[in-house]
């Protein structure tokens, strides 16, 4: 506690022989943050420059990768500083708004593959319907929500807390998440129930309505010729795939934080890899655009060589 300013410091007490292996672990983290970002705004680039992916599907897959460049926006800068750093701490309104942030970006997430399985299953389903339903209106309307309402729900239980008094200032973790609560002397009801609505409709809703989606999807395609089995595969595999992957980790750090593993946080924060992988082998219009665009930067070499 700095008792000038009155504010509360927590000791990050996560990383493993630090002194030993600190500028390891910061080329790691630095090179895997330089890889999120490339990897990520190089897809979301493709797709803003051609207009054959200025359609709903890559939107929001653009919106997606843009995401995850926020979300470890939010996270890398705060763990590169700790790695060098001799003890790592953080202030607890600080850690709040890496909570707020971090967990409202992990809701979007959600809400964007509840998106992605809706233009899907619209296109599908419902084909001569689709340019009515998905409007540019529409697109902006799902994005906004997707955004603004994870944000809005966790800003209530980060509120409450705001005030609350601390009893324990360390915690096992590389970034702010469920565990700070377990560091307040005070553990309400009304406080555990506000935690958890938003990872119910944060989390369960909208995988609920993923697979509402796509078992309609699996039994339109069931019933329709090879070809559009075919498209439909081709369009739906690499969200479910996505869909799995950060399912998993969501649930495990919901689960693990209760065991102070840190398994799962080191996962979550590698994740923003593993999308733009995804989309890029999976998705045939952004491959091939990828494609060419390092075919044309290995020529460019050659001829400067």
């Amino acid at each position: 506690m700095d008792n000038n300013l009155n504010i509360t410091y927590i000791t990050i007490d996560a990383y493993v022989e630090l002194d030993k292996y600190r500028f390891v672990y910061f080329v790691i983290m630095f090179t895997a943050y330089i890889l999120i970002i490339c990897s990520n705004s190089t897809i979301v680039c493709l797709i803003v420059i051609h207009k054959n992916l200025h359609e709903p599907m890559y939107i929001f897959i653009a919106a997606l990768l843009m995401n995850s460049v926020l979300f470890s926006t939010a996270l890398y800068p705060k763990i590169l500083f700790d790695v060098l750093s001799e003890k790592p701490i953080i202030s607890y309104p600080v850690c709040l708004f890496q909570f707020q942030v971090g967990y409202s970006l992990g809701g979007s997430e959600f809400y964007l593959l509840a998106a992605m399985s809706y233009d899907r299953y619209v296109s599908i389903c419902k084909p001569l319907q689709y340019p009515t339903i998905m409007r540019k209106r529409n697109i902006c309307i799902l994005l906004v929500v997707a955004w603004i309402l994870p944000a809005g729900q966790f800003a209530v239980p980060v509120g409450l807390s705001a005030d609350i008094e601390l009893c324990e200032f360390s915690f096992k973790g590389i970034a702010c998440n469920t565990a700070i609560f377990k560091l307040q002397c005070e553990k309400s009801r009304v406080s555990i129930l506000y935690i958890m609505i938003p990872f119910v409709n944060l989390l369960i809703l909208p995988v609920l309505f993923i697979l509402f989606t796509y078992i309609r999807i699996f039994i339109i395609t069931y019933r329709s010729g090879r070809e559009v089995r075919r498209k439909a595969a081709q369009t739906c595999l690499p969200h479910l795939i996505v869909l799995i992957n950060f399912s998993c980790l969501g649930s495990f750090d919901v689960l693990l934080v209760q065991m102070e593993n840190d398994f799962s946080k080191i996962l979550l924060v590698y994740n923003p890899l593993f999308n733009p992988i995804i989309y890029g082998l999976k998705m045939k219009e952004i491959y091939k655009h990828l494609k060419k665009l390092f075919s044309q930067g290995k020529m460019k070499r050659r001829c400067l060589h």
